[in-house]
């Protein structure tokens, strides 16, 4: 948000909410009904609000669940002008029987990773500490990202409802657990699903993180390991 309130661009994280939730929803084996949503802000600025509201459709568009309402707050006073805070949560649907707890999990399974669309909106923190320490401006162009910074940094996270879903219907699915890499990063969320008997075995070779993961890993020298336990990696 804060992000969103310095380039002025607020459909991206109407989106994030909208994409985080869902991915919570989807590693259980759920598929998505519904989504509420919820804004608060110091003045009505429709310049703002229908971008932002626009990216929550359009995640829930992307998701195929049903934005079912929502509520939007007007308090003066209450938020520094032209800053707001958005909420939201969703709700899906699975039979008891097929939910997806990791409990099936065995040596030998192999783990398939999904592309991500870059930072996924985690980690921020750290992000801006090593934007604010080097000075980069969001406006700033890197070769390696083809874009300026902001745009990168704004990028929405990526929905996996239509692969993931698509591989639910089977008749026989063969997933036996599902991480979404969010707060905590590899090093977190993988364990959780893994049944005592089992550690995860991820081969760093084989696929190649997008640029801004290198441009934040030197900007700030941050240790590899850390940056494992903070982002998705790609």
């Amino acid at each position: 948000l804060k992000l969103a309130f310095k380039t002025g661009k607020h459909d991206t994280v109407g989106e994030d909410l909208v994409n985080h939730c869902i991915n919570d929803i989807l590693v259980h084996g759920a598929r998505p009904l519904f989504f509420l949503d919820y804004i608060a802000t110091g003045r009505k600025d429709l310049k703002v609000l229908l971008p932002l509201v626009g990216g929550v459709a359009e995640g829930c568009k992307q998701a195929a669940c049903t934005l079912l309402g929502g509520e939007t707050a007007e308090m003066p006073d209450f938020y520094p002008e032209g800053e707001y805070d958005i909420a939201g949560f969703g709700v899906g649907v699975v039979e008891k029987s097929r939910v997806i707890k990791g409990e099936g999990i065995k040596p030998g399974d192999v783990i398939i990773g999904l592309e991500s669309s870059g930072l996924h909106s985690n980690g921020y923190s750290l992000v801006r500490k090593i934007v604010k320490a080097r000075r980069w401006k969001l406006s700033q162009k890197f070769d390696d990202l083809g874009r300026s910074l902001g745009e990168e940094l704004l990028e929405p996270t990526r929905i996996y409802a239509q692969p993931v879903v698509a591989v639910f219907g089977a008749s026989k699915p063969g997933i036996e657990g599902l991480a979404n890499i969010t707060g905590g990063g590899f090093i977190e969320n993988i364990p959780r699903i893994l049944p005592k008997s089992c550690e995860a075995v991820i081969d760093a070779s084989s696929w190649s993180p997008q640029p801004i993961f290198s441009i934040l890993q030197g900007g700030g020298n941050v240790d590899r390991a850390e940056m494992y336990r903070v982002f998705n990696m790609g």
